[in-house]
């Protein structure tokens, strides 16, 4: 879709659908609403007062227009209430102001930015969560439709007649869109089946990423992850007959004081081993390379925005499968952290790849570690599917990931790494087992990660909850939301 700035009045933008917007209890709109009504001989306040419109957040209205202004037809979209509005509020209306023009057979798109009058929002900021609302609202994976849709949006465009402020909102456009676009990509990925988002399939995508954007790339095979010493990430993938790959993607920028390595759990589809998942809880199990695909995607915006940080992405892929030669409960694997682990529950896998990656990512001299992972069961039923949970060993690098998800309205809750709840780890047999308690789980799957990182400042991101959802929402269809990718993008762009 292009996406563009225009300088002009909205009155005489040429377009299918123009969107703009209404506080909740303002009954004559004024600014660019009310140009538009004005132009229209007050059509959209006899409109809204026929039909009781009140502004509600989300809520929308719409008209032709009769050939009065350039465009066909307007839609008028509820921002709330003027005390509470934000930049979520922003990305919300946008979002469904953009599904109803698409609605409307809607080829080009215009709108005014939400929030930068009346609101006293930073121009810049409007339009990115503007333009991020509208490209998330439009969202439909789509791919393996044999009809496909034929009503898209083909242009957006923001209208602005104030010419100072152009500049700031072309860069807040800008980012908006690279945003969009790697949570768009995450999504993708993470709505493919298993079928054909394999470990192979990351493998490919990484490549075409260090191509594309000029990073360097390599893949380890089955045999290169043994002779490694990663054991862990060896013995989830014993069962699978897809080969597992241990993805290596740097980006280097030649200003770059610092190196961040971001590690995504790569588990393309969990069957829970030998400890086997019930039917309704295999259903959705594709979706556990969700943190893997919001690392690819931030390493696609890295390359488009040139963040001058050092980026070493880091994905242990592979299937958790059952059969002849799956790990047994009660085996014991040398990490290579050289610590032994007494596998208790093979559906606890998440934490033993990551575990050699982030020792991998440690012996490397990274400044700080991040990864991101479905990793827990337990963090759904804490946080539910709105948000994710972080702990970390750095509180700077927490809260910094916190405000990071905060900037493009994905919300990260801290959780406390106890450390006292290391006593669940305990084995008879091995220097810890893998997953121990159900109680806390979500503290004592981040410890044991913990456990192998000697004292590399890090953070976990559990995204099991927000990474999918089973309804439609304002900002996501049902199905992946890309959860992660914005945190990262915004996390990497803040310590350039």
């Amino acid at each position: 879709m292009q996406v563009v700035t225009v300088r002009g009045s909205v009155t005489e933008a040429l377009c299918d659908v123009l969107i703009v917007n209404l506080f909740e209890g303002v009954k004559r709109p004024g600014g660019a609403t009310g140009a538009v009504d004005q132009a229209l001989g007050g059509a959209i306040s006899a409109l809204i007062e026929r039909e009781g419109f009140e502004g509600k957040l989300g809520e929308t209205l719409d008209l032709t227009t009769g050939g009065a202004i350039g465009a066909s037809r307007v839609i008028i979209v509820g921002l709330g209430k003027a005390d509470a509005f934000d930049a979520d509020a922003i990305r919300k209306a946008s979002a469904v102001a953009a599904r109803r023009a698409r609605n409307l057979s809607a080829r080009r798109v215009a709108s005014i930015i939400h929030g930068a009058g009346i609101g006293g929002i930073d121009p810049a900021l409007a339009s990115r969560a503007t333009t991020l609302g509208t490209l998330l609202g439009l969202y439909k994976f789509t791919r393996l439709k044999t009809d496909k849709p034929t009503r898209e949006v083909e242009e957006f465009a923001i209208i602005e007649k104030d010419e100072s402020k152009l500049a700031a909102i072309e860069a807040g456009m800008r980012i908006g869109k690279t945003v969009a676009d790697a949570v768009s990509f995450a999504r993708d990925l993470t709505n493919e089946p298993a079928n054909v988002v394999t470990p192979g399939y990351l493998a490919e995508t990484a490549r075409t990423i260090a191509g594309e954007f000029g990073m360097e790339c390599r893949v380890f095979e089955r045999e290169e992850i043994a002779e490694l010493g990663m054991g862990l990430l060896t013995a989830v993938a014993r069962a699978s007959a897809e080969p597992p790959k241990f993805i290596r993607l740097e980006y280097k920028s030649p200003n770059a004081t610092r190196r961040i390595a971001v590690i995504g759990k790569g588990v393309t589809f969990d069957s829970g081993g030998l400890n086997l998942k019930p039917g309704d809880s295999m259903a959705a199990m594709k979706d556990d390379m969700g943190g893997a695909a919001a690392v690819l995607a931030a390493m696609r915006a890295v390359g488009e925005l040139k963040p001058e940080v050092n980026v070493l992405a880091l994905v242990p892929a592979t299937e958790n499968m059952i059969g002849g030669n799956a790990t047994h409960v009660g085996d014991v694997i040398r990490a290579l952290s050289g610590k032994t682990v007494e596998i208790d529950n093979t559906d606890a896998e998440g934490r033993l790849i990551l575990s050699d990656a982030a020792t991998y990512a440690e012996s490397e001299g990274v400044d700080e570690i991040i990864d991101v992972a479905t990793l827990t069961g337990a963090c759904v039923v804490a946080l539910g599917r709105g948000m994710a949970g972080v702990l970390g060993s750095d509180q700077g690098i927490v809260e910094r990931l916190i405000k990071a998800g905060a900037k493009d309205g994905e919300k990260l809750w801290q959780l406390p790494l106890h450390t006292d709840y290391l006593d669940n780890l305990k084995s008879e047999t091995a220097d810890m087992k893998n997953a121990g308690s159900r109680e806390g789980g979500a503290i004592i799957g981040a410890l044991f990660i913990k456990n192998h990182i000697k004292g590399t400042p890090w953070a976990h991101i559990d995204v099991a909850g927000p990474v999918t959802l089973d309804r439609e929402s304002a900002l996501s269809t049902k199905g992946s939301t890309g959860f992660g990718t914005a945190t990262l993008v915004n996390y990497l762009l803040g310590n350039s």
